[in-house]
């Protein structure tokens, strides 16, 4: 019951994740910057799970050993998303979109080469289908410009950044015995504050502009911030970093659904096939328990003979 928590739990952080365009896109229509949006939603954020943190009775209290862990994960996070927003410059959305989602490969062999981790094939067939839907839905308008070869490195580096953090997460021992609530507060704290520096040191923070950017800034604390990151802790320490980043591939499913319904995208054949793809790979990862013991009790069964 715990694992299939653990995937529940994957598919609602990468789905909500991928309700960030809903709510950017018309805060940067009124001339609200990436960096300022960004600084805005963590601390926001932040203030919301420490509201929860109130009502459950969770201590804010931490020590320099836990400090440093938070600062780590703090600026991985930070990482991924500034590094992916510099590759936009560089290279088509799309492009830069689908080189971020190699991410599950690299927490993939971060968890064998560093932690020894045995790769079911399953997973293997799973990180396949989910990129290849992920691609499909990505550059369905078309690579669009040359990528050179430093936005690459830096969209390469922003999935190395988030893999880094999902495997921090779920093998440090003194954060996967910490309470989640704790645990996101201070990651996504830290986060901001790299944010926030980075905001100050390129032109600085914007006014917030209207009422409706207002809510549409605290909708994207709450949804694809608090509620996201808090599902991401959990699938991470039910199911493990490696099966939770490849259920991330729901995340530009999320995002397309979003387009057609409220943007006025328009489905094609390879969207069609994209998503496919994805809710094939969805599929494996939840049934990849079952299957990896059925072929077990075959191999038992084989070797009895």
């Amino acid at each position: 019951m715990d694992r299939f928590k653990g995937f529940l739990f994957g598919m609602i952080a990468s789905s909500t994740f991928g309700l960030i365009p809903l709510f950017t896109l018309p805060m940067m229509a009124e001339g609200l910057g990436t960096d300022s949006i960004l600084t805005y939603r963590m601390f926001l954020a932040c203030l919301l799970v420490m509201i929860l943190m109130r009502v459950r009775g969770v201590s804010l209290r931490t020590n320099l050993r836990e400090l440093k862990w938070f600062a780590f994960l703090g600026f991985f996070y930070y990482g991924s998303a500034a590094l992916l927003f510099q590759g936009y410059y560089s290279m088509s959305s799309g492009m830069a979109t689908t080189l971020h989602f190699l991410y599950p490969i690299g927490t993939t062999l971060i968890m064998a080469i560093v932690f020894r981790q045995k790769t079911s094939i399953y997973t293997v067939i799973a990180i396949a289908l989910g990129l290849s839907g992920v691609a499909l839905l990505s550059l369905r308008g078309g690579v669009g410009q040359t990528s050179s070869l430093t936005g690459v490195i830096l969209v390469l580096l922003s999935g190395l950044s988030y893999a880094i953090y999902l495997v921090t997460v779920n093998n440090v021992k003194v954060l996967r015995s910490m309470d989640n609530l704790k645990l996101t507060f201070y990651a996504i704290f830290f986060s901001g504050v790299f944010f926030l520096l980075d905001t100050l040191l390129t032109g600085g923070l914007q006014p917030i502009p209207s009422k409706g950017a207002m809510l549409n800034v605290l909708l994207l604390a709450l949804l694809p911030t608090l509620v996201s990151n808090l599902a991401l802790v959990r699938a991470i320490k039910s199911i493990g970093s490696t099966l939770t980043s490849v259920l991330g591939a729901m995340e530009p499913l999320t995002a397309i659904v979003i387009g057609v319904l409220f943007l006025g995208e328009e489905v094609s054949s390879a969207m069609l096939l994209g998503v496919i793809l994805i809710l094939s790979a969805v599929t494996i990862i939840v049934l990849s328990p079952l299957l990896d013991k059925n072929i077990a009790d075959r191999l038992k069964r084989f070797a009895r003979k």
